[in-house]
């Protein structure tokens, strides 16, 4: 029987930006925990696509990503995800190219199918519809050929990206994702921090169907799942009540900033948000270390995946940095 070997764990950025604070201090928070990620053995710092959303400040993601791994050394800094509707592939191809070859082996490009924003956001973004959901297959095979070696009748070149085969993961939140991440030989991310109803279909019909590829041999796995550690389980409840509110205020259609959290979450929801929200969230650890580490553990048990991500909206940077150090402190102790 081989030995078991600890889990990667992985950091899911959402570049959060407080009420009361400012886009500019969000970036600086994220150097800052990204810093402390990769002294703390993370395996690597993923940020994320949002648009017209005052609470989350990591539209240029690729831009981010850039000043996340020019402040750090050795952790792997990424896209989770690049939502690729909004973008032409060649461009996405030389942004990441251009990341790669600034930090040679350190670059991952995450791709969503879905806009990362409303409709008519989208179509500031692009400006036309001439490309949508639809034709996601086929923008990330053009992708994947901007990374390939050149071909000798190949016309359009990424330059830089050409033949610099930047590791391509796809993401998801349905079965669209995890089937087409199968049939292309891809790793395969889940957003198991919002949407939790597919989580264990997904990854069956990926590792079912999975076919390997020049990329990938087998099936890998990540899920996304949120992660608030605290000195006491109170504590962290308490903490954790800033992201319940920030998906209520999602819900009830009036998206902001991330709010303080309350001591009474009951009393601004009704039982329906509340039986929707535990739902929407309900792979989440929230607790102290020994709460969060048992959680954890259960959740490697049911799902099977060869990676965790934490996201955790936490509102005080200070609170956010010692909830990562508590999962650091244990993390080298969960197994699959």
């Amino acid at each position: 029987m081989s030995k078991k070997q600890p889990i990667a764990i992985s950091v899911l950025d959402l570049a959060p930006i407080p009420q009361g604070s400012t886009a500019s201090t969000a970036f600086h928070h994220s150097l800052e925990l990204a810093r402390y990620a990769e002294q703390w053995g993370y395996k690597r710092y993923w940020l994320a696509e949002h648009h017209n959303m005052t609470g989350i400040a990591s539209a240029a993601t690729s831009v981010l990503i850039g000043y996340i791994a020019a402040g750090t050394e050795s952790i792997r800094v990424g896209a989770g995800g690049i939502m690729l509707p909004n973008h032409s592939p060649l461009v996405i191809a030389e942004q990441f190219g251009t990341l790669e070859s600034l930090y040679p082996g350190r670059i991952d490009l995450g791709l969503g199918r879905a806009p990362g924003t409303n409709q008519k956001t989208m179509q500031a973004l692009r400006r036309n519809a001439v490309n949508d959901v639809d034709s996601f297959p086929y923008d990330v095979k053009e992708l994947q050929s901007y990374f390939a070696d050149a071909k000798p009748e190949q016309e359009i070149l990424a330059v830089p990206g050409q033949g610099l085969h930047v590791p391509i993961w796809l993401l998801g939140s349905s079965l669209y994702s995890a089937q087409l991440s199968a049939s292309l030989g891809l790793p395969f991310a889940f957003a198991s921090h919002f949407a939790s109803d597919m989580l264990l279909q997904a990854l069956a019909l990926y590792r079912s169907n999975f076919r390997p590829s020049a990329a990938l041999a087998e099936p890998y796995a990540i899920a996304c799942i949120n992660v608030i550690a605290a000195d006491t389980d109170a504590e962290a409840k308490f903490m954790f009540t800033s992201q319940q509110q920030q998906f209520l205020n999602l819900r009830r259609g009036n998206p902001g900033m991330l709010p303080p959290p309350v001591e009474d979450i009951n009393a601004l929801w009704s039982p329906s948000e509340r039986m929707s929200i535990e739902q929407t969230l309900r792979f989440s650890a929230v607790g102290s270390p020994e709460t969060v580490k048992q959680r954890m553990q259960s959740l490697l048990a049911e799902t099977g995946v060869n990676e965790i991500m934490v996201n955790g909206q936490i509102y005080n940077q200070q609170d956010r940095l010692r909830s990562f150090a508590i999962v650091a402190s244990f993390k080298d102790s969960l197994y699959q």
